[in-house]
């Protein structure tokens, strides 16, 4: 015959025991709650890393006037916008098709933010690139792109302005000469302070962050 005692729980007891079994629920919510706002509120304060190289100008990007398909293009009519400079040309076998392609990516993810921001090509080939040519062919890449082109002299001086370079090469019988140059997008900011100047190897991912930071702030 088994012999051993139990002490019968009362419902008194029962009680006590749920109570404080709500109360070790509710602490470790409150508890998980606050470790989550307390990491969000880190998050936030931690600054903003770019993708891109920082530029720490007291002076406003350098004006640009030049020539689209449409019509004159100043970057003063863009004011409170965020700009977008590239410089390239349209028989640039890969490195431009590359970037635009990217930078048309990266307008699709901003999605209606896009509609503050202004992508300019630039055409280091004058030569051969009329407003029309260079114009018609970043529309291929998104209609929203606008291509500008100028005499060489121009062209040599707003390169020159923002530090870009380019000269002619040897290309093959069918495309004639190339052009190597920088391949960098440059952003300016709503104030008209270039802002960021994007690597060649950035993704659209990447393009796209910096710039909404650069929206909201």
């Amino acid at each position: 015959m088994d012999i051993t005692a139990s002490t019968p729980q009362t419902p008194d007891t029962g009680a006590r025991w749920r109570k404080r079994l709500r109360i070790g629920v509710v602490a470790l919510v409150v508890l998980a709650v606050g470790v989550y706002g307390a990491r969000t509120v880190l998050a936030r304060a931690r600054p903003y890393v770019f993708h891109g190289s920082v530029i720490q100008s007291t002076e406003k990007a350098p004006q640009v006037s030049l020539q689209s398909g449409d019509g004159p293009v100043s970057l003063a009519d863009f004011a409170g916008e965020v700009v977008v400079l590239y410089f390239g040309y349209t028989f640039c076998p890969d490195v431009c098709p590359t970037t635009l392609a990217k930078m048309a990516r990266a307008m699709d993810l901003l999605g209606d933010r896009s509609d503050e921001v202004n992508v300019v090509m630039i055409s280091v080939d004058p030569e051969r690139d009329t407003p029309e040519i260079v114009s018609e062919y970043v529309r291929h890449f998104d209609p929203r792109f606008i291509g500008v082109t100028g005499p060489p002299e121009v062209i040599d001086r707003v390169a020159t302005v923002y530090g870009v370079y380019y000269e002619k090469a040897e290309g093959s019988a069918a495309t004639g000469y190339l052009v190597n140059h920088t391949a960098t997008l440059m952003v300016i900011d709503r104030e008209g302070y270039l802002k960021v100047v994007l690597p060649f190897e950035g993704t659209a991912e990447e393009i796209a962050a910096d710039i909404e930071y650069l929206l909201e702030h």
